[in-house]
């Protein structure tokens, strides 16, 4: 039902019929990915009948995944009233008190969030921002014996440090930044950009360039800066040091697919506290593009000033949620601006080669990978790096080169599977070296057994090289744990054929026509129509 029966706000109309109208118009643009008309029309059903728990709870989750702030805390609020709010709904809550500097209204509200348990660990960061703004700080402290402090533990030297240079205690925040930046690792930059600012802003130039190494385009413009000692920024305050909290926490719970939603949500809340914040809108930006919802991760990275300090950072992400957005040529035409500007570095180069390898400009891509590799030393390679610029290669069908650099990335890595894998597979393909490749796809298969993909190959490996009796359990394995592969499916639909079984044979060919496309289309459906012949098989 639409409507639960509960007391109505003093002085609502109450609409049910229109409600109804409203709100089926709501799904149905959410199911159609209209974002826009969906939060219209949520807003609209939550204004005709208020007292619906429906209609609010799936009014928060639309206004969170649109960044309506307004839309999110109203529906809250509703379902605040009804004891329905979310878990994440006292996350929201939280970074309303902090904005309004309503300390113990925050306390409160962290008490509430512990003893909801879901974000508990979150607790010790969030009550040492809140001690900071009451004027009687206390630094976060992680008990050793709890469950859940190793989570805490990921957090919590960069609010310490921030915190430190908040209070000019450079003595204090000096190793706790070590110990943030080397716990980021790869993932520093935007930190590094925070952190440095924080720095030159209590005095300490010479620390915050250390941050910076030189010649990289995102830190361009802060080492510019810096020299010229233009650099005035406020202390972090407890509201944006919690939506700091938040965005490293989306990022995380994202990491994961089951958590993309939840990381979607928690960047979203992330925003609304820190309005302003570059890092939140970066991190927002990145998962609404991942997650499905790219014309968000454009506007999102849009906010990012393009002149400032994060700007190159902005950039980037605006590349990649132009390219989910489906607006191909204009994340083509960024990315390659960025990648010709001076220490622009190999994740722009391998940025480029991506979109290049989806447009199927596999030279192009090819060559992009390679100027990525330009910036390492002799033993620094990454074997990614040869990865890429083999599977570009052979993609583009340039084989000769594409397996002498394919056997440099197995050199440099010879217990990764997705090298052994590829290099194996893409042998056994052209009926070269089967023997010897049929070794590497067993050594892959070894590493990571539950790997659909690398069971595929090794079945397949096992049928091109006579030994169908072999292949069907190992393809039927794959093929249970990627149903919905079309070569997996077509690969299992030839070996069933050949070992007799014709009937699942055309069941398997059937399943991979569900998703096959091009000449693989046309040879899977003349397969069912027709049974195998030899120029219907699988390459």
């Amino acid at each position: 039902m639409l409507t639960v029966p509960v007391a109505v706000p003093a002085g609502a109309s109450v609409d049910p019929q229109g409600a109804l109208h409203a709100y089926a118009r709501a799904r149905l643009a959410d199911g159609d990915g209209a974002m826009g008309l969906a939060v219209d029309s949520y807003r609209a059903a939550l204004t005709l009948d208020p007292a619906s728990v429906e209609v609010a709870r799936r009014s928060y989750v639309q206004a969170l995944e649109s960044g309506d702030r307004a839309l999110a805390l109203r529906s809250a609020s509703l379902l605040e009233a009804q004891g329905a709010l979310p878990r994440d709904g006292t996350l929201l809550l939280i970074g309303e008190a902090l904005g309004r500097k309503d300390w113990a209204g925050a306390r409160t509200l962290t008490a509430r969030m512990v003893e909801e348990g879901n974000f508990s660990f979150l607790a010790p960061i969030i009550t040492s921002w809140i001690s900071l703004g009451e004027g009687r700080y206390a630094a976060p402290v992680v008990a050793g014996q709890d469950r859940f402090a190793a989570l805490a533990q990921r957090y919590v030297d960069e609010h310490v440090a921030l915190q430190a240079l908040g209070r000019g205690d450079l003595t204090a925040a000096v190793p706790a930044i070590r110990r943030a930046i080397a716990l980021r690792g790869g993932e520093s930059a935007a930190l590094r950009l925070t952190l440095a600012a924080q720095l030159a802003g209590r005095g300490a130039k010479a620390e915050a360039l250390m941050l910076l190494p030189p010649g990289e385009a995102a830190f361009a413009r802060a080492r510019a800066d810096l020299a010229r000692g233009k650099v005035k920024v406020a202390a972090v305050t407890p509201v944006q040091g919690y939506a700091r909290l938040l965005s490293r926490l989306a990022v995380d719970v994202a990491s994961d697919p089951s958590g993309t939603a939840m990381g979607i949500r928690l960047s979203r809340i992330a925003t609304f506290a820190d309005p302003g914040g570059a890092e939140a809108q970066l991190v927002a930006a990145r998962l609404l593009s991942a997650g499905g919802l790219a014309q968000g991760g454009v506007a999102e990275a849009r906010k990012v000033p393009v002149d400032g300090w994060y700007g190159a950072l902005g950039q980037s992400e605006l590349v990649d949620a132009l390219a989910a957005a489906g607006e191909t040529q204009a994340a083509l035409a960024l990315a390659r601006s960025l990648a010709v500007e001076p220490g622009a570095g190999s994740e722009r180069q391998v940025r480029l080669g991506r979109l290049l390898a989806d447009l199927d400009d596999f030279d192009g891509a090819a060559a992009a990978f390679r100027a990525a590799q330009a910036g390492y030393g002799e033993g620094e390679l990454p074997w990614a790096l040869l990865l890429f610029e083999g599977s570009a290669l052979e993609q583009g069908k340039r084989w000769d080169e594409a397996r002498v650099v394919l056997e440099r990335a197995a050199a440099l890595a010879p217990n990764e599977p997705m090298v052994l894998n590829y290099l194996g597979y893409a042998q056994i393909e052209r009926r070269q070296n089967v023997t010897a490749a049929l070794e590497l796809i067993r050594k892959a298969s070894a590493l990571k057994p539950q790997d659909a993909s690398i069971a595929d190959s090794l079945g397949w490996a096992h049928y091109v090289t006579g030994d169908v009796a072999g292949a069907v359990p190992v393809l039927e394995r794959a093929a249970a744990g990627a149903p919905g592969d079309a070569t997996i499916n077509e690969h299992l639909g030839d070996a069933l054929w050949s070992a007799g079984r014709r009937y699942e044979a055309r069941y398997a060919w059937a399943a991979a026509s569900l998703f096959a496309q091009g000449d693989g289309a046309a040879r899977i459906a003349a397969k069912v129509e027709q049974g195998l012949k030899p120029e219907y098989a699988a390459p």
